[in-house]
């Protein structure tokens, strides 16, 4: 992707706002900041803390990484999922024992 082309954390939040149809008044106020600083953020004129990164995160509904980079950055999870979801729902209780038994035989390998 052509570095001009990349859209910021802020124009990422604003368009999570908009998708979800809040109100920038709205947003701000789940995320605990003001809405001259959620609009700062919005239009990249201000950068933001771990801790508001955390609360927008949280008040829009998508991980930190998504914010960030556009992306969830835990693929190893998403392979997981992916990988569960291959099993018949019947099939899902045994594959669970069988995860269970899989980590109490490598809890000692630590």
């Amino acid at each position: 992707m052509d570095d001009a082309k990349k859209v910021t954390a802020g124009e990422r939040i604003l368009q999570l706002r908009t998708e979800k149809h809040y109100t920038r008044e709205q947003l701000a106020y789940m995320a605990k900041i003001s809405e001259k600083f959620l609009y700062e953020i919005e239009n990249n004129k201000k950068g933001f803390s771990a801790v508001t990164l955390l609360n927008l995160s949280k008040a829009l509904d998508v991980s930190m990484d998504y914010i960030m980079i556009g992306e969830n950055a835990d693929k190893a999870e998403n392979e997981i999922v992916a990988t569960l979801e291959r099993f018949k729902p019947n099939t899902l209780e045994t594959v669970e024992r069988l995860l269970k038994i899989a980590y109490e035989l490598t809890k000692g390998n630590r």
